[in-house]
């Protein structure tokens, strides 16, 4: 499951790895992870954020 989740991620990365870096470059793959550490950053903080509002916040 975590394997998928996983997956997914880098294959969103990869297109945008591949607007910075060519695809045969020696370091795509460490890129390719690093902007993928930058999305599971983005999706945490997205959550966090989300789900840390108070629905019914008092006025």
């Amino acid at each position: 499951m975590l394997g998928w989740f996983v997956r997914i991620l880098f294959a969103i990365a990869a297109p945008i790895t591949a607007l910075f870096v060519a695809r045969d470059a020696l370091n795509f793959g460490l890129i390719q992870t690093i902007v993928t550490m930058l999305l599971v950053t983005v999706l945490v903080g997205l959550i966090a954020a989300f789900t840390g509002r108070d629905r019914q916040a008092p006025r």
